[in-house]
């Protein structure tokens, strides 16, 4: 037994946060899975390093090349490959936890993230092709993109809601998801099939707080205000997913949209490695790790429930903060916004890449 077992017996699910065609093809991911791995979530930035620094993709680019593919669906069949390739390999994982745990994620275009209506039919088609009841569609928690989720979950398709720096983002995502399930089984549709979980970004907001914090001199809440938010979400998430309106999509075998731990590598040297793990440990939680970190915290990381203790010390950090004249929800906000404008430079620089592949093969 790992400590990933070890997790998943306190009710955390541990998720790779990479993938590249290699780790299936090499027994990598099935070693991952033996040590209890749960699931596996990609984003634009994923797949630009894995498919631009890597030959593996080569021969279908100029398989696709040689049929005249345009580069958008080039795109597409490499990442949809990967991501149902991984969602088979997880599905031993997905059944035996019936239906909780073994899902891939895979996002929406970032350049949808401020139109609904093309996010919505985006998430559609990209569920609908990948055809695995394994796989959730990553939509950003972005003013656009909180209707495309109640919709989408209205629809039966699961989703993984991304890019949540605040409590206020978190809020309205959990609500979206409710109104979404509520629509859903009133329309006659299966609750018990649909998965959703809630992707809160932490080590950027300690990277910003940070900053924030030197100018004011302030050194004691340096690298605590990420989990302070994080366990004030958890202790939201409890309150939310609880009550006569809950309980009713509960007997309608409905699932809590689980909160998960994301952005969680350590950026300042100076904080533990295991610093987004070892402090966010608790039921009915995801932590989506990348590699180096999920080596670090198979090494040396702690197993305890921690997410829930020490609540009230994180609200006074957060209320620390405020009355030191920092704007978290400001700080936050502009956290999204760059997200979404570097998930966009990643899917740019991709397609950029994939374009020049596409005239070299062609000039070959």
């Amino acid at each position: 037994m790992t400590k990933l077992h070890e997790l998943a017996d306190l009710g955390q699910s541990i998720w790779f946060d990479n993938i590249y065609r290699s780790l299936m093809t090499f027994g990598e991911l099935q070693s991952l899975i033996d040590k209890g791995l749960r699931g596996i979530t990609s984003n634009p930035s994923i797949f630009e390093k894995a498919i631009d620094n890597s030959s593996d993709y080569d021969a279908d680019i100029r398989e696709m090349v040689s049929g005249g593919k345009s580069v958008d669906e080039i795109y597409e069949k490499l990442v949809t490959d990967d991501v149902r390739n991984a969602a088979d390999m997880m599905r031993p994982v997905y059944d035996a936890t019936e239906g909780s745990d073994g899902f891939v994620s895979l996002e929406v275009s970032p350049d949808l993230a401020n139109d609904t209506e093309q996010t919505i039919v985006d998430a559609r088609h990209l569920f609908a092709v990948l055809d695995r009841p394994n796989v959730l569609i990553k939509v950003p928690a972005t003013p656009a993109g909180i209707p495309a989720i109640e919709t989408l979950i209205s629809e039966g398709i699961n989703i993984n809601v991304t890019l949540m720096f605040s409590l206020e983002h978190y809020e309205v995502v959990a609500k979206a998801y409710i109104a979404g399930l509520e629509k859903l089984v009133e329309s006659g549709g299966d609750a018990r099939r649909v998965a959703s979980v809630a992707s809160f970004f932490l080590s950027r907001i300690d990277t910003a707080v940070d900053k924030e914090l030197e100018k004011t001199g302030n050194t004691e809440l340096r690298g605590r205000i990420a989990i302070a938010s994080a366990k004030a979400a958890y202790a939201r998430f409890q309150e939310i997913f609880s009550g006569s309106r809950w309980e009713r999509l509960v007997k309608a075998g409905a699932r809590v949209q689980r909160p998960l731990w994301a952005s969680t590598s350590t950026k300042n040297p100076d904080y533990p490695d295991t610093l987004y793990v070892d402090n966010l440990i608790g039921p009915d939680t995801v932590n989506t790790i990348p590699p180096a970190t999920l080596e670090a915290f198979l090494d040396h990381g702690s197993v305890a429930l921690t997410v829930e203790t020490g609540t009230e010390e994180a609200r006074s950090h957060l209320s620390q903060l405020s009355g030191l004249g920092i704007d978290l929800d400001a700080i936050t906000e502009k956290l999204q916004d760059d997200g979404v404008d570097a998930f966009a430079k990643a899917f740019e620089t991709l397609i950029t890449r994939l374009s020049e592949k596409k005239e070299q093969l062609s000039a070959q």
